[in-house]
């Protein structure tokens, strides 16, 4: 089970992505809390988000298109 200091505001969420000049506004982030695309837990009236699963947002893709890769780094192979 997460622990406590795993959920964030969504407002703190926003700060996060802003951080890696990722830009959204909390009730984007909200929407897709409520609509199943990140996990979230809703007490007291305020809506929490996984920290784990905003900073997956900012992780670079680890797959690359092979169109996108320069031939020449396989000329060797």
């Amino acid at each position: 089970m997460p622990a406590a200091a795993d959920w964030i505001t969504l407002a703190e969420a926003t700060e996060i992505l802003a951080a890696a000049n990722i830009h959204f506004r909390p009730s984007t982030i909200g929407s897709w809390a409520r609509s199943g695309r990140l996990q979230s837990i809703k007490l007291g009236g305020r809506r929490y988000v996984r920290r784990g699963e905003i900073r997956a947002l900012i992780a670079a893709p680890r797959r690359a298109r092979v169109k996108d890769l320069q031939s020449s780094l396989f000329e060797d192979l």
